[in-house]
């Protein structure tokens, strides 16, 4: 327990110029008494831990001091090769980057480390678009990486609608972050001048200009949290239409895995008891009409629709067809 903190203490160190007895006893969860221990500990081991004394003093390494990684186990080597993800980092330019990276942290690892990363790739590969999809790489997501990267304005223009409405829109973003949703990659980008947010496809980009000047980045912003917060809400936009089921048991466990998870638990939460038959009765959000007959027709017998009308007329039309097709 002691070696593992004193190891992240020397890390912590090499990372900043100084820190101060209580950010090192805030980061490592201990006491300022135990950090000056483990400091003098550090010192007399032969690391060159300083301590500056007075009120904006605290503790340094001494002449560049650098560590070897000999403190990381097999499965935290194997686990720092899988952070990567080769396709993304090949399609925003950033390939020779990491690769030169990796051979860096290879050539610090002790020698019985040293294979972490084939073990690693033999182990595991992330394959991110969807099936029976070709992936295409946005032509403009290089410059869009780069500006990212090193928190620069840009100036893009971006096709915006469907059909005859589409028209060329120009904005002035600080691009914040990018994300790559199931082989599609978008920019989570603040509007120059403004409070909010937006997300954006790259591959509706048409052209892509760098700012010389940097933004100021808003340190409380949370990509993650963003991009679920947004993703949720656009699911939910998408179901615009309501339908009213009834539900064998086994039409209850499959619901979630035929139409949106999200939508499914809820509407199974807010239905009523079972009638006599064991069947519940719900309302269900549901993009459209017509998606709703396809999902729906994925649990068969375990399913009436009870309303709109005009989805009940289609259901009869395909169990007429059916019984047809299965007369003996």
């Amino acid at each position: 327990m002691r070696a593992a903190r004193l190891i992240k203490m020397v890390l912590l160190l090499q990372s900043r110029p100084s820190m101060t007895a209580a950010e090192l006893a805030r980061e490592l969860e201990v006491s300022e008494r135990t950090v000056t221990r483990d400091a003098q500990a550090l010192s007399e081991a032969g690391v060159p831990v300083y301590a500056d004394r007075g009120r904006a003093g605290g503790y340094r390494l001494v002449g560049g001091y650098r560590t070897r990684l000999t403190g990381l186990h097999r499965s935290e080597a194997e686990a720092l090769f899988l952070s990567g993800v080769p396709g993304a980092l090949r399609e925003m330019g950033l390939e020779d980057a990491a690769s030169a990276a990796r051979l860096k942290v290879s050539a610090a690892l002790l020698p019985s480390l040293r294979d972490a990363s084939r073990t690693a790739a033999q182990r595991f590969h992330l394959d991110a678009p969807n099936w029976f999809r070709e992936p295409e790489t946005p032509e403009l997501l290089p410059a869009v990486a780069d500006a990212v990267w090193d928190d620069r304005r840009i100036v893009a223009r971006y096709r915006r609608g469907e059909g005859e409405r589409q028209r060329d829109v120009a904005r002035e973003l600080e691009p914040y972050g990018l994300v790559l949703k199931a082989g599609v990659w978008y920019l989570c980008a603040r509007v120059a001048g403004s409070a909010s947010f937006r997300v954006y496809r790259i591959d509706r980009f048409t052209a892509v200009e760098a700012d010389r000047e940097r933004f100021e980045r808003d340190q409380e912003f949370d990509l993650s949290a963003f991009w679920e917060e947004r993703a949720e809400q656009f699911a939910r936009s998408l179901l615009r239409a309501r339908v009213v089921v009834r539900l064998s048991k086994a039409g209850v466990r499959r619901l979630p895995y035929a139409v949106d998870a999200l939508a499914a638990r809820e509407a199974l939460a807010a239905a009523g008891d079972p009638d006599a038959d064991g069947w519940v009765t719900l309302t269900l959000p549901v993009e459209s009409e017509e998606v709703a007959h396809s999902q729906l027709s994925m649990l068969g017998p375990e399913t009436e629709v009870l309303a709109p009308e005009s989805l009940r007329a289609r259901f009869a039309s395909d169990a007429l067809r059916l019984a047809e097709l299965y007369r003996p």
